[in-house]
């Protein structure tokens, strides 16, 4: 029987089982909203309300107490720095899970996890930064020494065409001269 046994073994020794629930964890508390699996869920909403409880005592013990789950530093500001202060006055119950359907490929029920209270605009704020300093990177200068530039190569061909036409043409003019000579 099994009786005071909590949580699911998720197909997973513990290692990789602890290792998935820090990473939703991280993935979670930066995003503030993910989609997993119902019993993912499930097994994560003790995990996280527990690193909140601890992130509302802002101690160095309690910082590197949460370090150790995380293992993050800008995650564990953010749980120290935004997330304490929004949740201050709640005594649990930081997350929430609602069922999404079901997986197409093997049928497995999906759920959205989320903070309560969640802010927004923080869902895809990480992706949106990577891209817009992506964009704002110089570009490399190539092995000639050139810096490539983003015209269209239409141009460059456009301009070869025209080079080996003249070429042509000059040739054809030599060749009727000398006929006529």
């Amino acid at each position: 029987m099994r009786h005071n046994i909590s949580g699911r073994k998720l197909n997973r020794k513990t290692s990789h089982r602890i290792s998935l629930l820090k990473n939703l964890s991280k993935s979670l508390i930066l995003h503030e909203q993910i989609e997993t699996t119902l019993p993912k869920a499930k097994d994560l909403r003790p995990f996280i309300e527990k690193i909140l409880t601890i992130g509302k005592t802002n101690t160095l013990a309690a910082k590197r107490k949460v370090y150790s789950y995380l293992g993050d530093q800008k995650i564990v500001e953010k749980v120290f720095n935004v997330l304490s202060k929004r949740y201050q006055k709640r005594n649990g119950g930081y997350v929430r899970i609602l069922k999404s359907g079901f997986r197409y490929g093997d049928a497995a029920p999906k759920a959205i996890i989320e903070l309560v209270e969640r802010d927004v605009n923080v869902k895809g704020f990480e992706d949106k930064l990577r891209e817009k300093n992506s964009n704002k990177e110089p570009p490399l200068p190539s092995p000639e020494g050139k810096v490539p530039t983003n015209e269209p190569k239409k141009l460059e061909t456009q301009t070869i065409k025209k080079d080996k036409a003249q070429d042509i043409d000059k040739a054809i003019a030599k060749k009727s001269i000398k006929k006529e000579d």
